[in-house]
């Protein structure tokens, strides 16, 4: 008996706890498919192709086949640029970079605009 007076008392305060809502949660956007851009990329070299950077800083100091990818590596300035590029999905087309990554010589991370600059200046 005791029980059932248990469950009588606490019956509705469970009912209404029950159907209490708390806001959801912001639901974010799924990250994007593919390479992500750092915070460090301004986005002015994506879509480009080898030809197209040969123009801004010139001969790369190295290139290297990465499985179906091509990295082509600049370095001036006091920075080392790296850009990746892949041809498009269809497999026709000139391969473009689809992401690129800055650093120092010594392997910190430096600021994408600032190491472009510095190795068009250098040339």
């Amino acid at each position: 008996m005791r029980n059932r007076s248990i469950v009588a008392a606490l019956g509705p305060a469970l009912l209404l706890a029950a159907c209490a809502s708390e806001t959801p949660a912001p639901v974010s956007a799924p990250p994007p498919i593919g390479p992500a851009l750092s915070v460090h990329q301004h986005g002015r070299l994506l879509g480009l192709a080898a030809p197209d950077l040969g123009e801004l800083f010139g001969a790369p100091s190295l290139q290297v086949r990465e499985g179906p990818g091509l990295k082509l590596q600049y370095r001036g300035g006091g920075c080392v640029l790296d850009a990746y590029l892949y041809t498009p999905p269809s497999g026709q087309g000139l391969a473009r970079v689809t992401h690129v990554d800055t650093r120092l010589p010594s392997g910190a991370d430096t600021d994408q605009g600032g190491c472009e600059a510095a190795i068009e200046g250098s040339r």
